[in-house]
């Protein structure tokens, strides 16, 4: 069932066992779980059913750290989310990631991989993948032109990445949410405050907002925030009016540890010899690829070196080109000329080039590390309000002497080990060479906004328990990649899926 907020007169009030405000990833793919049960589910969704610039100036905030994307260009506001221009990219967190590093301040999950391995499979499907394989040698024995480097395992390893279409989860789901009896979609809604008991320890309704001014509230047994890391923040800390500091923020934990994956170009390597290693495994083709990998530093190397956790593709080298960052190369501009490419079914101009080329002897060392957890970098409240009358985002991105750090000692490892079993020679990037402590001028992330409502038992260390739900708030859940404690260094949207489906097999429990 779907209903547009805007034709419902104000002061309505809607009424559900679950209801979840956010229509991304996270919240589609939760709301997907309750199709034909026996719970009706409400599915808030600020923005219709394409791209409005009125509700993406809604995402505008201020960037007060280090140089960032315009928030309001980073994430969609429209049922699918970020899905409407997400790449495709696809791979399953390490064990280490979710280990406690003694060199890595505050890392370590509440969980453990393994514990996810269930859910992983389960969001294969959901993001249309192949089987739930992440293992060289098997993709080696399906085609046996798949030949990693011959490099020591106790180093370096293939970590392998698979290719959704990309699903576009306002397309691909929008009929079966539509369609749903039990589940009821309301777009153009906009939540605007959670609302809670006197002693903000259970949440009492959502009060809804839109753009033509009328208010409607929702009311639950239980809600979910699914509204991105950067909005979930923002959302729980305009709550303030129970809880002076904003909902789940007796500790001042909301919005902290905001994290990015460092993506950029950081080296280059030669091959060498005059049969040089085959690079097929570490090919892209756009539209063609079902899986690649990347060479990633293992679990050793990171103990040993101190380091944070990395991988780095191989991008054919133009000659008289330098390579550019993921800011650099996708400007607002471009990614808005391939969002309206895509709506008009066009090919999409600036599309990722292909790497590991034939024959290709010269190839761009493209990095992407994970960001120490650091409290510093934050998501707070600016001043300014928007046209539904919230305090905008402040983004204060900041990095630790551990990130740069890191890169270094990353490329002392991929150097070394790619030299001496004759793979070719690596040249590091000036600034990475330097091993200083500034960033270059293409610094930049992969919009891969994590942390802000952090995972943690201690409810003095974390937002949300092993769970996901709210600390100290009964009835109050949060999806998304804003519960991860650390980034790894694998695209989110795997990992985000997976628990949400798990965050939905706990709500299931709770509910019945």
């Amino acid at each position: 069932m779907h209903t547009d907020a805007r034709t419902l007169e104000d002061g309505h009030v809607l009424e559900a066992d679950l209801c979840i405000a956010g229509a991304g990833a996270a919240g589609i793919s939760i709301a997907r779980e309750w199709i034909g049960k026996a719970r009706t589910v409400l599915l808030l969704e600020g923005g219709g059913f394409d791209y409005e610039p009125a509700m993406q100036e809604l995402y505008r905030g201020e960037n007060v750290g280090l140089p960032y994307f315009p928030l309001q260009a980073a994430r969609l506001h429209y049922f699918g989310g970020t899905t409407g221009h997400w790449a495709g990219f696809c791979s399953t967190y390490d064990d280490i990631d979710f280990q406690p590093r003694s060199w890595v301040p505050h890392s370590g999950w509440p969980i453990a991989r393994a514990a996810l391995d269930p859910y992983y499979a389960r969001a294969q499907r959901v993001l249309e993948l192949g089987p739930y394989e992440y293992d060289a040698a098997w993709w080696r024995r399906r085609d046996p032109s798949l030949v990693p480097f011959s490099y020591d395992a106790r180093r370096l390893w293939s970590k392998i990445w698979q290719f959704s279409p990309p699903t576009r989860f306002g397309t691909r789901y929008r009929a079966e949410i539509v369609g749903a009896r039990n589940v009821h979609l309301l777009t153009h809604a906009n939540v605007c405050e959670v609302e809670t008991n006197e002693s903000a320890s259970a949440v009492t309704g959502l009060r809804i907002r839109t753009l033509e001014g009328k208010q409607l509230r929702a009311r639950a047994r239980h809600y979910v925030l699914a509204c991105s890391t950067i909005q979930n923040a923002r959302l729980l800390l305009a709550s303030n009016r129970r809880a002076a500091s904003g909902l789940g923020n007796a500790h001042d934990l909301v919005g902290r540890y905001f994290m990015e994956h460092l993506e950029m170009p950081s080296g280059t390597l030669v091959l060498t010899g005059t049969r040089p290693a085959s690079t097929t495994m570490y090919g892209f083709e756009w539209g063609k690829t079902k899986a690649r990998a990347e060479i990633a530093a293992s679990a050793a190397a990171q103990r040993e070196r101190r380091m944070l956790n990395a991988t780095v593709s191989l991008i054919p080298a133009t000659p008289g080109e330098s390579a550019k960052s993921t800011f650099e190369s996708f400007t607002p501009a471009v990614l808005e000329a391939r969002r309206r490419a895509e709506r008009e079914g066009r090919s999409l101009a600036g599309s990722p080039p292909e790497n590991g080329a034939q024959g290709q002897r010269v190839f761009e060392l493209h990095t992407r590390q994970e960001q120490a957890p650091n409290p510093a970098s934050r998501v707070t409240l600016a001043r300014e309000r928007d046209a539904l009358g919230m305090r905008r985002a402040r983004l204060d991105w900041r990095l630790t002497p551990l990130d740069r750090h890191s890169f270094r000692s990353f490329y002392d490892v991929l150097g070394r080990e790619l030299g001496q079993i004759g793979v070719g020679r690596v040249r590091m990037n000036d600034w990475v060479a330097s091993g200083g402590e500034s960033w270059p001028s293409s610094l930049g992330g992969g919009w891969h906004h994590m942390g802000t409502t952090r995972m943690h038992t201690d409810p003095r260390q974390g937002v949300v328990d092993p769970s996901c739900r709210v600390h100290g708030v009964g009835n109050l859940s949060i999806a998304g990649a804003s519960v991860f404690p650390t980034a790894g260094s694998a695209n989110p949207t795997l990992t985000l899926v997976a628990l949400s489906l798990r965050l939905s097999d706990r709500l299931e429990s709770t509910l019945r």
